[in-house]
């Protein structure tokens, strides 16, 4: 019934001609120089199409794309999954000394920050081991291709940012540096954190007379120089005079990264490595898991409602890639948080009766997990493109119809109330908390915003002026979207949903008894 139900609401979207843009958003998109036909837009209360502009059409929906990921993830993995992180050995302990190689294995733990690996290095100095004899090794294995990163082309030209990490199933602390620079009239201060074994800061900034607003137009890529066991970073380009900012940037090799934050965080607890750094290629990580081995120290992340709505509120795309291969890779456990799924050919995959066989990505079979969920809800995911579930895509494609048949489905998963709280609230928080502050939708509306160059979307639920939850999605794609103009569509359509009870409605659904 509930796909009958759906299909009928998106046949009715589809012949609604009358039910096109609002005259004010119309207008206000005529002043702003951006075609109706670059707008896809939904408005739904309960059944009833209130607005169906370009519906069917598949746009790029930028962070919206999170939804999906976001829903689906909390529908199949549950509210108890949580990622894991573990550190385990092959060898025995004696007299103090580990005499094996330590493993550490990831587990899609968005959580594995500094902090959470230094207290698992203190449970192995509790357990009296105070020397390695061996080598740290890195199974980054669980996802395949185990480090998507590597050779990826830049998405833009801030490639070191935070929003454009690509993650992998080991990565400790996001491989985040915190640069803190602070210059005075003559000279310029640089500090970096974490402490990293043996990297050093070589500063060749130059001061300039500039508005210290403006700091980054002087910034450049750090670059890494080695010189034996030791690491320079190396700072060029300018600064403005009198100014202090922090930066957060992912630079640095990740094995070099894993290494020498192990080295320093290893030492100060009064431990000794003679070892190196290595990763496990899939053949070792095989043997590793296949061998009988011991659980020396492990950590959790959070539960998937905190870590969804993190992804949602913050638009995060790192923890939303790391959701999104979740879904192809892990299971929920009880007693463990999670644990991988079968690595079976043909593997059945959650959410429908389609196999994947083992030597697909793990991409492509989160990829499935989302679609066979859409099918099972009624939503057809024809035309869809995925790439990683973040929007942060070129490439990723979807309809308005699509996006208002997830929120749909959405209100009726027993998950409602997790994936209802992820939702920025309009002038409260997220990426709506600067937004719609004079409009009855503040403090009322939940929308998933969006944005990339020549994109901007927002997708979620608005109560009209009656306290009726309307599902509202606007997606606009156009080389003017950018300068706040999309924003002021996306906006305005809210603004108008909240400020109307009853606006010309397409005919009722027929009767579902």
């Amino acid at each position: 019934m509930r796909r009958l139900l759906l299909a009928s609401l998106f046949a009715a979207i589809g012949t609604a001609a009358h039910a096109a843009l609002p005259e004010p958003i119309a207008r206000l998109a005529a002043e702003k120089g951006i075609p109706e036909s670059a707008i896809g837009a939904v408005v739904l209360r309960g059944d009833q199409v209130l607005v169906s502009n370009e519906a069917t059409r598949t746009f790029n929906p930028a962070s919206t794309m999170k939804l999906f990921t976001t829903m689906v993830g909390l529908d199949v993995l549950g509210p108890q999954f949580r990622g894991r992180t573990e550190l385990r050995t092959t060898g025995e302990v004696a007299g103090g000394v580990l005499h094996g190689d330590l493993v550490l294995r990831g587990g899609a733990d968005g959580d594995f920050t500094a902090d959470a690996f230094t207290h698992m290095l203190e449970k192995l100095r509790t357990r009296g081991i105070r020397r390695i004899e061996g080598n740290l090794v890195l199974d980054r294995q669980l996802w395949q291709p185990a480090r998507a990163d590597a050779g990826a082309p830049p998405f833009d030209e801030s490639p070191e940012a935070y929003y454009n990490l690509i993650p992998d199933a080991l990565l400790l602390n996001m491989n985040l540096q915190t640069l803190d620079i602070t210059s005075d009239a003559k000279s310029i201060k640089v500090s970096v954190l974490p402490e990293l074994d043996n990297v050093r800061v070589r500063s060749e900034l130059m001061l300039v007379d500039r508005d210290c607003a403006k700091w980054e137009d002087g910034w450049k890529i750090p670059e890494y120089v080695r010189n034996g066991s030791q690491l320079s970073m190396v700072l060029k380009g300018t600064f403005p005079r009198n100014c202090s900012k922090a930066n957060v940037i992912n630079v640095m090799d990740r094995t070099d990264y894993a290494e020498r934050l192990f080295r320093a965080i290893w030492e100060r607890l009064g431990g000794q490595f003679s070892g190196q750094a290595f990763e496990a290629s899939a053949e070792q990580a095989r043997a590793l898991n296949s061998a009988a081995s011991t659980l020396l120290a492990e950590h959790v992340s959070r539960s998937l409602p905190e870590m969804v709505r993190d992804t949602n509120k913050l638009s995060d795309n790192g923890l939303a890639r790391t959701i999104f291969l979740s879904l192809g890779s892990l299971q929920a456990d009880p007693v463990l948080g999670s644990r991988p799924l079968p690595d079976t050919a043909p593997m059945e995959i959650p959410g429908g009766a389609e196999a994947a066989p083992a030597s697909m990505s793990t991409n492509a079979r989160s990829e499935m997990v989302i679609r066979n969920w859409l099918r099972a809800h009624g939503v057809d995911d024809a035309g869809m493109v995925f790439e990683n579930g973040s929007g942060l895509s070129r490439i990723e494609r979807v309809s308005p119809e699509q996006m208002a048949g997830l929120l749909k489905a959405a209100q009726k998963s027993l998950w409602a109330p997790e994936f209802l709280t992820s939702l920025p609230i309009a002038a409260i928080d997220g990426t709506m908390r600067r937004r719609l502050k004079e409009s009855p939708a503040a403090m009322h509306a939940r929308v998933k915003t969006g944005s990339i160059k020549n994109v901007v979307a927002v997708a979620g639920y608005v109560p009209d002026a009656n306290g009726q939850q309307c599902v509202v999605v606007v997606m606009v794609n156009h080389e003017r979207a950018g300068n706040g103009n999309g924003r002021a569509l996306a906006d305005g359509m809210i603004d108008w949903v909240s400020r109307n009870s009853a606006p010309e409605a397409v005919p009722a659904m027929p009767s579902t008894h």
